[in-house]
């Protein structure tokens, strides 16, 4: 079976390599282009390798780019850590069609910051999806799911790189072995209960210091290690990371300083109070605590956000 691989950096490399190891006829990759000198992306160096031929287009949409895919005559493809729009005419042209990889437990989460949102929402479970994608935005028929919990003190990070991330690999690689078995399912999703939301992006990351405590915590940690939860503190833009939550009213305003210790901060909030271990003051690298309250003269009493 004749594979061509959509993706990039060290996820579509590991899936890569993944396929490989189980034997599997990757014929083809696709990513795209280098951005910086010495900056080659993971998936190309592990294809070049294997000695697998790489294409490299800003839009697989291109007529260029539709009629290279074409042309390789693959019988499927596999997407891993795609987030351009693959145009319908490649996802069909595979003999047995495309599969895709997809952090959330579809229909629900559809969109491209999946992994966020259930986090700043609260949900207390997620998963990964390998999908059959169609001409909609994660819309096609499920091949394969599976649940992981989302642990009460889970960072954006943690989900990724403790579980969805391997899980994922694993999946696809189970996916494809499905589909040279001919035994590859496809189950409708239940629309009705899909959700979608867009890019988490830093102005969906702006702290409101009105809300509940537990609401604020979901809100840093769904957005640690990107792109923040963020502040204000005198004139810049504080990102606050490394977060723990201390339930238990403090009397004081929401976003006043109540504590400062040798490795963290603590802020009032609604209901409770947030301790902050790390923090980006800008565009600035990120930097400790003690960093921080050292570069701002940070002391108690001090409020973020007015």
């Amino acid at each position: 079976m004749r594979i061509a691989l959509i993706g990039q950096a060290a996820f579509g490399k590991d899936v890569l390599n993944a396929l490989i190891k189980n034997g599997g006829n990757v014929v083809a990759t696709f990513c795209p282009p280098d951005t910086a000198v010495h900056r080659i992306d993971p998936i190309k160096e592990a294809s070049q390798s294997h000695n697998i031929p790489v294409y490299q287009y800003k839009r697989m949409r291109t007529k260029e780019a539709v009629s290279k895919f074409i042309s390789l005559d693959v019988d499927l493809c596999v997407m891993a850590f795609v987030t351009d729009i693959v145009p319908v005419e490649i996802i069909e042209a595979p003999t047995f069609k495309t599969i895709q990889y997809h952090p959330s437990l579809l229909p629900e989460h559809r969109g491209p910051s999946s992994i966020n949102w259930p986090i700043i929402k609260g949900k207390t479970k997620t998963g990964i999806t390998i999908f059959w994608p169609d001409d909609g935005l994660d819309t096609g028929p499920i091949l394969f799911q599976q649940e992981t919990p989302i642990d009460q003190d889970d960072t954006l990070g943690t989900l990724y790189f403790d579980r969805l991330y391997p899980m994922g690999v694993s999946a696809l690689v189970e996916s494809v072995n499905l589909v040279r078995a001919g035994s590859a399912p496809r189950i409708d999703q239940n629309h009705s209960l899909a959700t979608y939301e867009g890019w988490c992006r830093s102005k969906d990351a702006k702290i409101d210091w009105q809300m509940p405590v537990h609401d604020l915590y979901n809100l840093i940690r769904g957005c640690d290690p990107s792109p923040g939860a963020n502040t204000t503190f005198k004139d810049d833009k504080v990102s606050f990371f490394r977060a723990s939550v201390n339930p238990g009213n403090t009397n004081r305003d929401p976003g006043t300083v109540t504590d400062i210790t040798s490795g963290s901060f603590t802020v009032a909030a609604k209901g409770g109070s947030i301790s902050i271990s790390r923090v980006q003051v800008n565009q600035m690298r990120k930097m400790s605590a003690p960093d921080f309250i050292e570069y701002s003269s940070l002391k108690n009493g001090d409020t973020f956000g007015s």
